[in-house]
């Protein structure tokens, strides 16, 4: 099954699950970017902690910017000091440079087995993401994958 939109109450689970990982993990940012139905261009739809509404317009190709990235290798991506530890140039991370984020880490996010979404979590300090954010990322987004394959 391929992620073809929420109801607006599936919606609002989503968000609420978004707000949960924040939380939790006492992160900055917490955001959901899925591929098109459509084409393959990767969107983010959802977002908790961010500082403005610029992520709603942000689209990148497949394999493109951190969550193209993670969808067409189906791995995690850690970007460490942005913009100092990155490869390519820092405008291809329109996320990163959209909410001011230093350090992120992007979970690939499973429908039927092929990755089509990724949740990622970022921090605007000099805090990094350490292993155990990780974990709780990846637990995260194996939840969010049981709540949008339905």
């Amino acid at each position: 099954m391929e992620y073809k939109g929420c109801s607006p109450g599936e919606s609002v689970q989503i968000d609420q699950a978004c707000e949960k990982v924040l939380t939790e993990l006492e992160c900055d940012f917490v955001g959901l970017a899925l591929q098109n139905t459509d084409g393959p261009d990767v969107k983010w739809h959802y977002a908790a902690g961010n500082s403005n509404e610029k992520y709603k317009r942000i689209t990148v190709r497949y394999g493109k910017g951190i969550a193209g990235k993670v969808i067409s290798t189906g791995r995690p991506m850690y970007a460490d000091n942005f913009p100092e530890n990155i490869a390519g140039k820092a405008l291809e991370y329109p996320i990163m440079l959209a909410e001011g984020l230093k350090h992120a880490y992007a979970v690939p996010i499973h429908f039927n087995g092929i990755p089509k979404g990724v949740l990622l979590i970022g921090n605007r300090s000099a805090h990094p993401i350490n292993e155990s954010m990780q974990s709780s990322a990846r637990d995260a987004a194996r939840t969010l994958e049981k709540k949008l394959n339905g």
